[in-house]
């Protein structure tokens, strides 16, 4: 039970329900402008490969950069639907008596209705549902971001989550990008979110080393532990905006609603025109 209290309260932080205001001090204001990543020189004569994906300078004196929302009065109407595969380090157990912390179901909705996201995953899911990872990651449709390794809090307080030491910070992120090289995941971007939204400036700094852009939202799904679709379709409907990000769940047993209220949000959402992107194309837009 306490290991499910404590899945409860990192979903929470991760736009279950409630107040998911991170705490005080945890969310300075982004100030940097997003900017393509450094491209290598071509051979004279060599094919285009793919554009590499957009990042943001970093911050005052080398902070990691925060993106939260496309903003201007020249967006255009795009909506960057992210999905958390949340798993800590020590849910083995849980998984091996057959809770699931995947959520096949969603991902086939949304290739059936043809609908680009972001899927911030952590190591642990990757490493629990390697052929999972891969398909989702070999995907032209999907992206698949940095969630940490372990799903523990990179600043206190942070919903009750363990939190990792700030020498770890840089080393727990690469661990997570090494599990989904190792499960063979092509289309991985050099973003992260912090697990309960949580983070401060000691994050921001221990995390240079890592060359990430952190990434946020500014609509939150409530899907954490709902059972009714139709409010969790109310709660994105209500809240995006040209250039939201919406951050929502990729875990059946703790957002058993989430794959039923994407179809209602993804045909309302079109009918008013607007179109579904990754993130790393809501940031090369700006």
């Amino acid at each position: 039970m306490a290991a499910l209290g404590l899945l409860g309260a990192a979903l929470v932080g991760c736009g279950g329900g409630g107040d998911t205001t991170p705490p005080a001090g945890s969310r300075p204001s982004p100030t940097t402008a997003a900017r393509p990543a450094a491209q290598p020189t071509a051979a004279p004569g060599a094919k285009p490969g793919p554009a590499a994906p957009p990042t943001m300078a970093a911050g005052p004196q080398g902070r990691t950069p925060v993106y939260e929302r496309r903003t201007g009065r020249s967006v255009e109407k795009v909506v960057a639907l992210t999905f958390d595969a949340d798993m800590t380090a020590d849910q083995g157990p849980r998984a091996a008596r057959g809770e699931r912390f995947d959520n096949p179901e969603l991902i086939a909705t949304l290739r059936r209705l043809k609908v680009d996201a972001t899927i911030f995953m952590t190591g642990r899911w990757a490493e629990e549902y390697p052929d999972q990872a891969r398909s989702i990651g070999g995907d032209p449709r999907f992206e698949i971001a940095n969630h940490s390794y372990s799903h523990y809090a990179f600043a206190e307080p942070c919903y009750g989550l363990p939190k990792v030491a700030v020498p770890d910070m840089a080393a727990d992120v690469r661990r997570a990008f090494d599990s989904f090289r190792d499960a063979g995941a092509v289309n991985v971007v050099p973003y992260f979110r912090f697990p309960g939204g949580c983070y401060d400036d000691a994050a921001l700094h221990a995390l240079a080393p890592a060359r990430v852009t952190a990434v946020q939202w500014d609509v939150v799904g409530g899907d954490a532990f709902a059972k009714d679709p139709d409010a969790v379709a109310e709660q994105v409907l209500s809240g995006v905006r040209p250039g939201s990000v919406v951050v929502l769940h990729c875990t059946r047993s703790a957002a058993p609603a989430t794959e039923r209220a994407i179809r209602r949000v993804v045909p309302e959402l079109r009918a008013r025109g607007y179109r579904f992107v990754k993130v790393s194309e809501l940031m090369r837009a700006g």
